[in-house]
């Protein structure tokens, strides 16, 4: 029997590639809410911030936060069709299945955003889970868990951002951190995930680990 009997994953950095979608609509984004604005040169030191540190970098007050996910979220579905899945992402569900752990997305978008990118790959998630508030992803995790049947500790919870090992860790759960999303590698790793992924086969290889 493998390690891990469930894989949850984000979506945003994880399994699609939507950075560059981000980094082309933050600036219209910080205009529109009237953030402080933030020079192209000081963009990739905001990889190594965490939320909350993003947040206050850019004046981000939590009356706004709200009104900020759902404009992303509505931009996000918008632009779907222009996002792709990382090479090698059907195939690693397709494997998952194969060797009986379950999968399931866990978002902050979505999940028409979620299954409109995975496209045919849809088929191979065991359950959805989207529209995940910012902080409030662990009461998730749980929940996907025991739907599904699966004991925490038989759980790890995969995605690109410090707060996503943050939420892993509030439910108990093994966190996955892979290096090829938003957060930077470094940061992730002083966040102290279970596991960095620096590839799609990487992460394969350590899921299907036997106990």
């Amino acid at each position: 029997m493998t390690r891990y009997r469930l894989a949850i994953f984000d979506f945003d950095g994880t399994l699609a590639d939507s950075l560059p979608w981000f980094r082309a609509s933050f600036h219209d984004m910080v205009a529109r809410f009237n953030l402080t604005p933030v020079p192209d040169e000081e963009m990739e030191g905001l990889r190594g911030l965490t939320a909350r540190e993003l947040m206050a970098r850019l004046n981000v007050s939590t009356w706004q936060l709200p009104a900020i996910v759902n404009d992303m979220r509505k931009r996000k579905l918008a632009a779907a069709s222009e996002i792709s899945l990382f090479n090698g992402v059907p195939a690693l569900l397709t494997d998952l299945q194969r060797v009986g752990i379950k999968t399931a997305i866990v978002s902050s978008d979505s999940e028409a955003s979620v299954r409109q990118g995975l496209g045919p790959a849809t088929s191979l998630i065991t359950r959805f889970d989207c529209g995940a508030a910012l902080f409030g992803k662990h009461w998730k995790f749980r929940r996907v868990a025991r739907k599904l049947g699966v004991k925490p500790s038989e759980t790890i919870c995969i995605g690109d951002e410090i707060r996503d090992i943050e939420a892993a860790k509030a439910a108990g759960m093994d966190s996955g951190a892979v290096a090829w999303g938003y957060a930077l590698p470094i940061a992730l790793q002083a966040a102290g995930p279970t596991h960095l992924f620096n590839s799609i086969e990487e992460m394969m290889q350590r899921l299907t680990i036997k106990k």
